[in-house]
């Protein structure tokens, strides 16, 4: 008998196949992205297979995106994973994803077999795996997410307990040949039964008694005891993913070691169930016997035997590489470009980062040649998706060089607007982009309308108010000092987050206007010109009665704005910059406003020194936020300078603000018309008059005491 024994075939399993889901990687790239940074611990996950359904194609054991938890979820994703579906029976699995390339070849494969080996058993002995059948096919997957190149290297392990010596297969046929036809009819009964029920339908694993009058029972697992002493025949079914005609599936395996374990059964009779179109096809199905002799140590639950299941790849073992960059749409592969960079400053340097603000803040550009260029794509570079651009130019020979946006082919044929052809190529960088490009010229004071044309400089000073109110921030890049006038008027007047960038031919100004004037956030003082002479050292005013506004622009001028481009010679007429300039202070405008958007304050936030002691409590994670920003090229230096508000402005006085308020357009034809006009409402003229009246008599005092250095007055 031995001897026969011996010349039994060995019973030989079809090994498990993976197939994964372009979704599940995605979510994958998100959790590293948004939540887990650098964790590399591991992650519960699950599986979904399904018995055979095609005489000639296995069943893959699939991660789809629901494999994985959510961003927001913090337990295991099994959670989430609906129960009940026929055609996704849930398998639990962990995922080892790396941080590095590295750290993925380096990973102790065989110890991490072991451990998920370890679960199967303990969950053996313990019951559980009567209690989830599941378990028992447990599998992992090791991974590295190159998210540079959209390259996605895994490997997958389905542990499976290695019977030493190997089971042997005594005879395996189709389940119509080994059972009569009514044992047949009652079985696929039976198993549609199971199959259709929302308890049943995900469970893999289960007990097929026979009674002798033909009818079949199928039971869980765990109902074994009622099953056995009822001398009915017994069947062992599962859930095979196999299609081949004379081997069962990969699950078997674990099965078995199941069966020996718990039940001491050597020779065991299994069905591997198998379906056609979703029905239960007797003819696919296998009833086969197996015979188990195993070490008696298998009873000891601390000896956890030997396993095998690392995947096989093109006919060995060995890991695979998936790139899902050709398969992406251009526009998504270049949004997840765009936002690694930011997603990967949250890991370590800026967790506070709040890519959702900042996506969401329209930006309103005005101006679209050396200094626009170069904000907006800064903006784009740090995240922001709304940008409409402002400007009647068009595009010249001289642009291109300087002016980021623009090629030669936007030169030909008289050139194209520049706040056209800058969101055509906008979108050409990066189409996800939400731009638009507004050819409009900004009315301007002390640029006289003729009477003819005072209806459509009205025109453009509403689109001009319509477009400021639109939008979150107005960024003031024009190349004159009147055509900021307005602009700033309309931003004071509705309270936006307001940033100027001025260049000079090697020297910049960087700024952000405070508030409006009837802003309600804050109760913020008004420095006046008529002030005491110590509130000139605006660094060092008391703040006893409240923080003051912040100025604007023109809060430090004492005339109106007035034409400064007639009459002007050819390098006054072009904006004559050393070329390194624009990009200096397009990159400190931006990084000024993002500085806002996170601060707790936002546009009410206090301006702030460079070397100013900030307690830690008032410590931001991006910096200190300052009012202004002056750069010298010639002396490769710069400076924070901090200026309040003036109650004698021409733009953003409480005087100006209201008396907009109250006449309108009226009042901004006016003061378009007649730049006096602002320097009279204000008080800038009588202001003027009386300093020129100032007499200053310098009495020449013999005392020896105001010598050298005393001769100085400090102002």
């Amino acid at each position: 008998m031995a001897d026969a024994s011996e010349k039994k075939p060995i019973l030989q399993f079809a090994p498990f196949q993976s197939v994964v889901d372009e979704g599940f990687w995605h979510r994958l790239s998100s959790l590293k992205l948004n939540k887990l940074g650098i964790d590399d611990s591991p992650i519960p996950i699950s599986g979904f297979y399904a018995p055979c359904s095609h005489a000639q194609v296995s069943n893959h054991l699939s991660l789809l995106t629901e494999s994985l938890p959510t961003e927001a979820s913090e337990q295991a994703c099994t959670s989430s994973v609906s129960l009940g579906n026929r055609n996704k029976c849930s398998v639990p699995g962990m995922i080892y994803n790396t941080n590095t390339f590295e750290g993925y070849q380096s990973l102790d494969k065989q110890s991490l077999l072991k451990a998920e080996t370890k679960k199967i058993w303990d969950d053996i002995h313990s019951g559980k795996a009567l209690e989830d059948s599941a378990a028992l096919s447990r599998f992992l997957i090791i991974s590295f997410a190159d998210l540079k190149k959209w390259n996605f290297y895994y490997w997958f392990a389905f542990p499976a307990l290695v019977l030493e010596p190997a089971a042997t297969l005594v005879g395996i046929k189709p389940a119509s040949q080994w059972l009569s036809p009514e044992e047949t009819e009652s079985l696929s009964a039976a198993c549609k039964e199971w199959r259709n029920s929302n308890l049943t339908a995900d469970v893999p694993f289960f007990l097929v008694s026979i009674a002798s009058d033909s009818s079949v029972t199928i039971r869980h697992l765990k109902d074994w005891e009622d099953c056995k002493g009822n001398g009915h025949k017994l069947l062992f079914g599962f859930y095979d993913p196999c299609h081949l005609p004379h081997n069962p599936g990969w699950p078997l395996r674990n099965y078995l070691a199941l069966i020996f374990t718990k039940w001491n059964i050597r020779r065991i009779h299994f069905l591997c169930f198998r379906e056609n179109r979703g029905f239960a096809d007797m003819g696919m199905s296998l009833v086969g016997e197996a015979l188990i002799s195993v070490p008696e140590v298998w009873k000891d639950r601390n000896s956890v035997p030997n396993a095998v299941g690392w995947e096989y790849n093109m006919g060995k073992k060995g890991s695979k590489c998936v790139n899902l960059a050709k398969a992406m749409d251009p526009t998504r592969l270049a949004i997840s470009a765009a936002d690694l960079n930011l997603k990967l400053m949250r890991w370590r340097a800026l967790p506070s980062l709040d890519l959702n603000v900042l996506s969401a803040t329209k930006c309103l550009l005005l101006g679209a040649g050396t200094l626009g260029c170069q904000v907006a794509r800064m903006l784009m570079a740090w995240g922001v998706r709304k940008i409409t651009l402002v400007d009647s130019g068009k595009v010249a020979m001289s642009n291109p060089l300087r002016q980021s946006l623009y090629t030669l082919n936007d030169c030909l044929n008289g050139g194209e607007f520049k706040a056209i052809s800058a969101v055509k190529n906008l979108k050409q960088i990066f189409p996800a982009v939400e731009a638009e490009g507004v050819v409009m010229a900004i009315p301007m004071p002390g640029h006289p309308v003729p009477s003819q044309e005072e209806e459509s400089v009205l025109n453009d000073c509403r689109r001009l108010h319509d477009l400021i109110s639109s939008h979150d921030v107005v960024f003031l890049l024009t190349d004159t000092r009147e055509s900021r006038w307005l602009p700033t008027l309309f931003s004071a007047a509705s309270s936006k987050i307001t940033i100027t960038a001025a260049l000079g031919f090697d020297s910049f100004l960087v700024m952000r206007h405070g508030a409006g004037p009837f802003s309600s956030s804050n109760n913020l003082k008004t420095q006046t010109l008529s002030g005491p002479a110590d509130s000139v050292d605006t660094a060092s005013l008391s703040h006893n009665n409240g923080p003051q506004r912040l100025g604007c622009y023109f809060c430090n001028d004492v005339v109106a704005p007035i034409d400064s481009t007639t009459n002007r010679t050819l390098d006054q007429q072009c904006t004559v910059t050393r070329p390194g300039l624009a990009p200096i202070a397009s990159a400190l405008a931006v990084e000024l406003l993002v500085g806002i958007l996170h601060h707790p304050h936002g546009i009410h936030a206090e301006g702030e020194h460079a070397n100013a002691n900030i307690s830690a409590n008032h410590e931001q994670p991006l910096g200190i936020l300052p009012h202004q920003i002056r750069g010298s090229l010639p002396q490769f230096s710069q400076i924070t300078l901090l200026g309040h508000s003036s109650g004698s402005c021409t733009a953003c006085s409480e005087t100006v603000v209201s008396e907009y308020q109250d006449r309108g357009m009226d009042f901004v034809l006016q003061a378009i018309n007649h730049p006096t006009y602002l320097e009279d409402l204000t008080g800038l003229t009588d202001l003027m008059k009386s300093a020129s009246s100032f007499d200053v008599d310098w009495d020449k005092d013999d005392d020896d005491d105001y010598a050298d250095d005393n001769d100085c007055v400090e102002i």
